[in-house]
């Protein structure tokens, strides 16, 4: 009988890859993006004191009456530009990006394009 393949599970793995890796500080804090198959949420973290600092996702209800009618990527542009500004009013310029062990393609690249349009540094 032939197996499926979980792709969730190597996703993990290639995250936790990634995570033994990068490690968000107080100036520098991390960029995590998680995407199901709706809807996209991104956060920055500050792993020393472990604490998320900013979050946006398309749940939210400010971002929600803009990305209504939006397909997809639209949807993550905007996240992550709001995500962005909310940054700014915290005083975060920089970041360090997280994929999540995402390709960097379609919705995860459009959030990060986004934030960068915004003003986010990565």
């Amino acid at each position: 009988m032939i197996s499926k393949i979980d792709k969730n599970s190597k996703r993990v793995v290639r995250h936790q890859r990634v995570r033994n890796k990068i490690e968000g500080t107080s100036e520098r804090p991390r960029l995590c993006v998680n995407r199901s198959l709706n809807e996209i949420y991104a956060q920055i973290i500050d792993d020393v004191k472990g604490i998320t600092l900013v979050s946006a996702s398309t749940r939210d209800k400010e971002i929600a009456s803009l990305v209504k009618g939006k397909n997809k990527t639209e949807q993550a542009k905007i996240v992550g530009q709001e995500l962005a500004k909310r940054a700014k009013a915290k005083k975060v310029k920089e970041v360090v990006f997280d994929r999540g062990g995402y390709i960097y393609i379609g919705r995860v690249q459009a959030l990060a394009e986004g934030a960068r349009e915004a003003g986010l540094k990565f």
